[in-house]
């Protein structure tokens, strides 16, 4: 088993498709100019790749530490990896200089393959990286013992016998962004990144004739070994949240792509620019978005701009992913209304395979599932998830990885970290993180989503975020306003602006006990997918502002 044997025999299916295409803006033209890769110059490539690794003296089981730019190079490299059977490591280089140095020393990567920007860092930081002895640059000439990629390419030999696994056997290790906690290192088997790759393609019906456009780099490993084409966007996938939609767009104009994927701050601003110079997006099927709640206002963004398509949210977690999935059509039809009433995020059904349950909610280790006490639908509490696609422990994280998971004697369920409970048809709902929910003595328990919702219904409310104050159990519940204008309000203006949002409080039962709202011209939000609410660093701000 091997996700790279899916390259190979594709490269001898189809050799002449493209596999995977470049933007290159051309100053002369104003236009974009595609570099390309077939299937069977892809395999070349990776072949190539994974020769000059092995002289190198990479081998097998050896971890790697990957930073590259979304490229050409990026796909090639990455099939290398799998198919000398090495363990690449991915980290996401926007969770901020402590994180990301404390993960590269943690995971104590033995080769790094990396833009020249990063060996430089190496030279600086010298101490997170002394466990690497083998450094490949994208830079087009090498320093000491370095070897560049264009050193690589010069490979003679263009075949090579790629590494076969066991379905347990270690594939790769996939850094979490540390939303709620410190960055961790997610051990991802060969059969899970196969059982994905079959699940995504049953989920959406997709084939060889599907084009993808992935806002996630990473995502492009899937739909190149379903033999699909791969068009990277113009965009810095580690900043989504401010990528230029114009770009986008034109990306899409010019390689009519039938699947698009990634994080809702990409997709919300590529809408926002189509409505407002009245663009439609006809050659798109599939608009996956995933890594943070999708706003009910995305999907009806989208239903005009997709003649031939849909939105889709995919819930699930670099842990456990797929667990379900829902289309924007059914949610404007069936559940938009109650989310804005605060009844929650709907996530859809389980996806085929992938069990559910709803645990009472816990902050202790649960070693076996015996120890959990389950719940029946409708009532809210942790959910928790099992199938092909869960993953087993976090990279030499022995206590983080105990409490993540609880066996059943013969498999492990995930903790996903999320409040929720399942409707009478078996749908999940999600009702915020369990890290942010917030505990009072006389009101019990209350969730960001339910609550957020009531406020976001003020039509000057860009969005909201629930906090508590104190410790829990005892918490005092407040809410933080970020308006659409960006303004901090004062005096008599913002003494009227609470008292509307008082107002709508008063009319639901779980909202009615706040008392309390602060404003925040700008939210913090999450390093990867730039959209979820950093509710932590808002309580602090709260916490300071209360004792000044």
């Amino acid at each position: 088993m091997n996700i790279a044997h899916r390259l190979t025999n594709f490269s001898k299916i189809n050799p002449n498709k493209k596999a995977v295409l470049f933007p290159i803006w051309q100053k002369e033209t104003q236009n974009y100019f595609y570099d390309s890769l077939t299937f069977k110059e892809l395999e070349i490539r990776s072949n190539k790749f994974a020769i000059g690794l092995k002289k190198l003296g990479l081998k097998k089981g050896d971890k790697t530490l990957l930073f590259l730019k979304p490229s050409l190079d990026f796909s090639a490299m990455t099939f290398a990896l799998f198919k000398l059977g090495v363990i690449p490591v991915f980290i996401d280089p926007g969770m901020g200089r402590k994180n990301l140095l404390k993960c590269i020393k943690e995971a104590s990567p033995v080769a790094l393959i990396a833009e020249k920007e990063v060996h430089f860092a190496r030279l600086l930081f010298f101490n997170n990286f002394k466990s690497i002895k083998f450094n490949v640059t994208t830079a087009k000439r090498s320093w000491g013992k370095m070897i560049s990629l264009a050193e690589l390419k010069k490979e003679k030999i263009q075949t090579f016998e790629s590494c076969d696994f066991e379905s347990d056997e270690t594939a790769a290790i996939l850094f979490t962004s540390g939303g709620t906690g410190a960055p961790k290192g997610v051990v991802y088997s060969h059969g899970i990144f196969e059982n994905q790759t079959t699940m995504l393609q049953d989920m959406y019906g997709l084939s060889d004739s599907d084009i993808d456009m992935p806002g996630f780099p990473l995502f492009a490993l899937f739909t190149i070994a379903m033999g699909m084409t791969s068009c990277i966007p113009d965009m810095d996938p580690s900043k989504p949240g401010e990528c230029d939609p114009k770009k986008i767009i034109q990306n899409i104009k010019d390689c009519s792509p039938t699947f698009v994927a990634g994080s809702p701050a990409i997709w919300e601003r590529v809408a926002d620019y189509c409505l407002k110079k009245d663009i439609i997006l006809p050659s798109i099927k599939y608009v996956v978005m995933f890594g943070a709640p999708v706003s009910v206002s995305i999907h009806r963004k989208f239903k005009n701009l997709l003649p031939n398509g849909t939105t889709y949210t995919p819930y699930g977690a670099t842990e456990a992913l797929p667990v379900s999935h829902i289309n924007g059509d059914y949610i404007l039809k069936n559940t938009a209304s109650q989310t804005e009433k605060g009844i929650g995020t709907c996530n859809g059904l389980p996806v085929f395979g992938m069990q559910v349950k709803i645990i009472r909610i816990s902050d202790d280790i649960i070693e076996n599932l015996r120890q959990a006490h389950q719940l029946s639908p409708m009532e809210i509490g942790e959910i928790i998830v099992k199938g092909p696609t869960v993953t087993k422990e976090y990279f030499d994280l022995p206590l983080k990885t105990k409490e993540a998971k609880i066996s059943d004697g013969e498999h492990f369920w995930h903790r996903m970290g999320d409040i929720g409970y399942i409707d009478l048809q078996g749908n999940i709902w999600f009702l915020g993180r369990k890290a942010h929910r917030v505990e009072t003595k006389e009101h019990g328990l209350l969730t960001p989503i339910s609550c957020e919702a009531i406020f976001n219904q003020h039509p000057d409310v860009k969005r909201s975020a629930l906090v508590g104050l104190g410790p829990l159990g005892e918490q005092e519940p407040v809410i933080v306003i970020e308006r659409k204008d960006g303004l901090y309000l004062s005096g008599k203006e913002r003494s009227a602006f609470e008292q509307e949002l008082l107002k709508i409080a008063k009319k639901y039962p779980h909202t009615q006990m706040i008392q309390k709202i602060y404003l925040s011209k700008h939210f913090p939000v999450d390093v990867r997918h730039n959209i979820k609410i950093d509710r932590q660093k808002l309580k602090e701000e709260i916490e300071a502002h209360e004792t000044h």
